[in-house]
């Protein structure tokens, strides 16, 4: 297996290229950036990998399709719309990590992103690779969920699927580290400014609200919009969603354990603690795994659900591999079997 990927120097491109490099059915990988560029070593770009002397090459459709079997796009928002067409017309295998490809109404696409958004014809194209939920075989281009959408919707999906909240009532509390803004300098992520520090920011308006809301909507046509609270941690990595919810009428403690537990059962990257344990970043940094707990408050008719992710592993570069693992029928573990960063 032959792989390509764009955007190396990214954080979820690097991340994903360790894994790639470590997966059991990938023999070769191949590095692109933009189609104007010079080829340059991969060591001058990103200086941790000392000793690779991968290049990155220019980016060029025909030499992709004709030496590799998939391309990763771990680029920013804006790119793969314009990049994507020569793939999309030959059907090619495109997992996406970015936000291009995941909102099938083009006009809420440029409303979040503020950029011009994929043709509806090409948006048809688009497989949303929520893996626990939708299995990526078969779908030629695959659109890989967001770091906060994924935390979210995997708190949310029993509760929306089984009808078990009261649909306008959800409030989520999202935090994450720096590691989810990207490598571009910003005042928000200066040491000086993050250090012993908690910001809000995007507060209701991140542009992970509307593909959440479109899988929300798919699971529960009935929720009409949610609370949505973005947080900057003092971190590297990691997401917290903090998720709040009225239960409707007559559902229990027992009725909620049961449907996370029913939910999760078969899926070996999600952990539903037992006994109303709550989960800490600690527990899933480095791996890909998403650990979920809840709690119901019987007075306040509130049930509290922590889910808890890597946001580089399984907020994007690890549920690209599912994704990809997915699509060529590969062991859903090949290249995921990681362990937590201790201490």
């Amino acid at each position: 297996m032959n792989a390509a990927l764009v955007g190396v120097t990214g954080y979820s491109g690097v991340v994903l290229y360790q894994l790639l490099q470590q997966h059991p059915e990938v023999a070769t990988i191949r590095l692109f950036g933009r189609s104007d560029s010079q080829p340059q070593p991969l060591v001058e770009a990103v200086p941790n990998f000392i000793g690779d002397h991968t290049m990155i090459e220019p980016l060029d459709a025909a030499t992709v399709m004709a030496n590799c079997d998939v391309i990763f796009f771990a680029t920013s928002a804006g790119v793969t719309t314009k990049l994507a067409a020569p793939f999309i017309a030959a059907n090619f295998p495109v997992i996406d990590l970015s936000g291009d490809y995941r909102l099938q109404d083009p006009q809420v696409f440029t409303k979040w992103y503020h950029k011009p958004a994929p043709a509806v014809s090409a948006l048809q194209h688009s497989h949303y690779g929520l893996v626990e939920f939708a299995n990526a075989a078969g779908h030629s281009y695959i659109a890989n969920p967001g770091c906060y959408a994924t935390a979210t919707l995997l708190g949310l999906a029993p509760l929306a699927q089984q009808h078990l909240v009261v649909p306008d009532s959800i409030i989520v509390d999202a935090k994450s580290g720096t590691s989810g803004a990207g490598k571009k300098l910003a005042t928000s992520t200066h040491f000086s400014q993050t250090n012993e520090n908690l910001q809000l920011y995007k507060v209701n308006q991140h542009q992970h609200i509307p593909e959440i809301m479109q899988q929300l909507q798919i699971w529960d046509e009935q929720i009409p919009a949610i609370q949505f609270t973005t947080t900057l941690l003092p971190i590297t990595r990691g997401i917290m969603a903090t998720i709040y919810a009225k239960v409707a009428s007559g559902v229990t403690t027992a009725q909620l354990t049961q449907a996370f537990n029913n939910t999760y059962a078969e899926h070996t990257f999600v952990r539903v603690l037992p006994n109303a344990q709550l989960p800490t970043l600690k527990e899933v940094v480095g791996t890909n795994f998403c650990d979920l707990g809840l709690s119901y408050n019987p007075i306040t008719h509130t049930v509290l659900v922590v889910s808890v992710i890597d946001n580089l592993l399984k907020g994007a570069a690890g549920q690209a591999l599912q994704n990809f693992n997915q699509y060529f029928g590969f062991a859903a573990t090949a290249g995921l079997q990681l362990a937590t960063v201790m201490p």
